[in-house]
């Protein structure tokens, strides 16, 4: 079995789940806008904890990047939605690199969702005026360790396959080529996820430098939580 083939093996089991997931959660209004609730606040309290990178010429657009099309209070349901009708084909067009940055995030989206359902149910009521205090008792609660550790490697395994992508010879020639192509094969929210991450990517001459501190500072913020500090949470 060829690296191509796990990966896309390995993209088919995420999106199952992923889609499981979503279409529990859509079934349920109040917990839809719980959730919606909780990634808001998330996206701010990540813009807080990243405001260098966000601010940097070279690192801002890929911090961006992440904070709109994978965790912002939007959910890339729609790309994994173009996937799943057409998994065949994407993993026969797209190379290996561009199928690996795909895996990575539907991974890092299925894991997310599963997290931020748990914290939802255990927020209950406190959702509506979410504070640093609520939020860290209950991540305690959920607890899930191994599960908020590898979302954090998740981060970093994805923000490594783009950095790949982005130098792949003539990577950027062949998405401008297939922009229409993609669009009219019904895979367009795709290509355009693939295009934003490229065009996010390609400023940064090492993406260790924009990865290296979210990784660091992730991990340090999990371990306070864990700890029972909450002031890292910044509000």
């Amino acid at each position: 079995m060829n690296d191509k083939t796990e990966i896309a093996e390995r993209l088919a089991r995420q999106m199952k789940a992923a889609v499981k997931l979503r279409r529990s959660i859509k079934a349920d209004a109040e917990m839809e806008a719980a959730r919606r609730r909780l990634r808001a606040w998330q996206a701010v309290r990540l813009a807080r904890t990243h405001a260098d990178l966000l601010a940097s010429p070279q690192t801002g657009p890929a911090a961006a990047f992440f904070l709109t099309d994978l965790y912002g209070p939007t959910d890339i349901g729609e790309l994994i939605g173009d996937v799943q009708r057409i998994v065949a084909v994407t993993a026969r067009l797209l190379p290996t690199s561009a199928l690996e940055t795909v895996a990575d995030a539907v991974e890092l989206d299925a894991l997310s969702e599963d997290l931020d359902t748990r914290m939802c149910a255990a927020l209950g009521r406190k959702i509506a005026a979410l504070d640093a205090a609520a939020y860290g008792r209950a991540y305690r609660e959920v607890d899930r360790r191994p599960e908020r550790a590898r979302q954090i490697d998740l981060i970093g395994d994805l923000g490594h396959a783009l950095g790949r992508l982005v130098r792949q010879p003539l990577i950027g020639y062949t998405l401008r080529l297939m922009h229409q192509p993609a669009h009219l094969a019904g895979f367009g929210k795709l290509h355009d996820f693939l295009e934003r991450g490229y065009a996010a990517f390609r400023k940064m001459e090492r993406v260790e430098d924009f990865l290296d501190p979210i990784v660091t500072r992730e991990r340090k913020l999990m371990e306070a939580l864990f700890a029972g500090d909450d002031s890292l949470l910044g509000a």
